[in-house]
């Protein structure tokens, strides 16, 4: 007799959507927060394929931005978009008492998810990171997911330290923007916490390797194609997802090469007639000439180019 096939268990569904973007916060030209234009841009972006947004993360300036504006913004995002798409609030911070008092703002709103970053500049230790983030898991029952970014924070967090959370319930899931593969295959071997690539441009390997979506900022521009994407990927279907993963690479390295992510969304949503002003506060400016035309030429190189007007 001839064995039966082993049987797998269904995949979990992503607890926050697969195709979440890093929404930028709108400013008016005098630098105040445009609420019309949050709502708009979110609602927007729902509409073009997301099914989850991140709200005052790096990309959305939350750090030149005072504790009421980010309460307000996530209101505003949460009212605009209802149960259309999940909402995580950033609410990261070097400071744990700061992160709490974000965290209880954004649980008050009910928010979906929140996105709690590594502690920059202080540098912890993993002893640190498993305090600070059980210390803001402890306190909320909204799901948190994990913000591993080095290159900011100073620090990663190891996989001693991913399985260790993983213990707690409220820790469901990662943005992973250290794209060190071979550590995060371990934990997500020995452990049930859902990645999701933080680098817009790895989106396909990630997915190969097991995550389950993208929290990206080139999605601002192309949504549509990302979401295509990682459809292509999730249905098994490679030769469509190296298509469009070569198509999006000069979007990509104009979003996320030139100017910081924030700056350069921000011009490219102005460029496209999707926001009235590209303002960003200090210590961003925004591009110098040179830039501008770098990312122009960026932008015409790729065949989803028409898509950009």
């Amino acid at each position: 007799m001839s064995a039966s096939p082993v049987e797998s268990a269904p995949e979990p569904q992503p607890v926050f959507g697969r195709l979440l973007t890093a929404m930028v916060t709108p400013f008016a030209a005098d630098g105040s927060v445009d609420e019309q234009a949050t709502a708009a841009l979110a609602a927007e972006l729902v509409d073009r394929g997301n099914d989850g947004l991140v709200v005052c993360g790096t990309t959305g300036e939350y750090s030149t931005m005072t504790d009421e504006e980010n309460a307000r913004v996530f209101r505003i995002v949460k009212e605009a978009v209802e149960d259309r798409a999940s909402v995580v609030a950033g609410v990261g911070s070097n400071d744990t008492a700061h992160t709490l008092h974000l965290a209880e703002l954004a649980e008050g709103v009910g928010v979906d998810g929140l996105l709690v970053v590594t502690p920059y500049y202080n540098k912890p230790t993993q002893a640190g990171l498993r305090a600070h983030f059980s210390t803001v898991a402890d306190a909320v029952h909204t799901p948190v997911m994990l913000y591993d970014i080095p290159g900011r924070a100073g620090i990663p967090i190891a996989p001693d330290t991913y399985r260790a959370l993983a213990e707690h319930p409220n820790i469901v899931a990662v943005k992973d923007a250290k794209a060190d593969f071979a550590a995060a295959t371990e934990v997500m071997a020995t452990t049930d916490l859902q990645y999701y690539s933080g680098d817009d441009g790895l989106t396909l390997p990630w997915m190969a390797l097991g995550a389950v979506g993208l929290v990206g900022v080139t999605t601002h521009v192309v949504p549509e194609a990302f979401r295509a994407l990682i459809d292509a990927i999730v249905a098994g279907d490679l030769a469509t997802a190296q298509r469009l993963h070569r198509q999006l690479h000069p979007v990509v390295t104009a979003t996320m090469t030139r100017v910081p992510g924030a700056v350069a969304a921000k011009t490219i949503l102005a460029w496209q007639g999707r926001l009235a002003s590209d303002a960003v506060r200090l210590p961003h400016v925004g591009p110098t000439e040179e830039e501008v035309a770098r990312m122009r030429a960026d932008l015409a190189d790729s065949p989803a180019a028409d898509t950009l007007r």
